[in-house]
């Protein structure tokens, strides 16, 4: 993300560390790990959380690809991979606000 030309401007701060421990904490809190996340930030409203920033097509399908190198890099087994994709897929499509 911290090179990505169109996602870096979403991205207010200028060190991602913040913005990369939130991430991680979700993800681990929302497949079922400890309530981190929620304990430290609250309710995670994620279409509330991301409505300043402008997110169209464009955003999601650059942030979805680079989600998806991601998990593609990892040794997990297929259906692990398949299940992250889907919930990546699925809830960055449901983030877009803007036409």
């Amino acid at each position: 993300m911290a090179q990505d030309p169109l996602l870096r401007p979403l991205y207010p701060d200028e060190d991602l560390a913040p913005a990369a421990e939130r991430l991680t904490l979700f993800l681990i809190q929302y497949w079922g790990g400890p309530d981190t996340y929620s304990r430290t930030r609250g309710h995670p409203r994620l279409r509330l959380r991301h409505q300043p920033f402008a997110i169209g097509q464009a955003e999601r399908d650059a942030w979805l690809g680079h989600m998806t190198a991601a998990v593609e890099s990892l040794d997990v087994p297929g259906e692990v991979k398949e299940a992250w994709l889907g919930y990546f897929g699925d809830t960055s499509a449901g983030l877009i606000n803007r036409l």
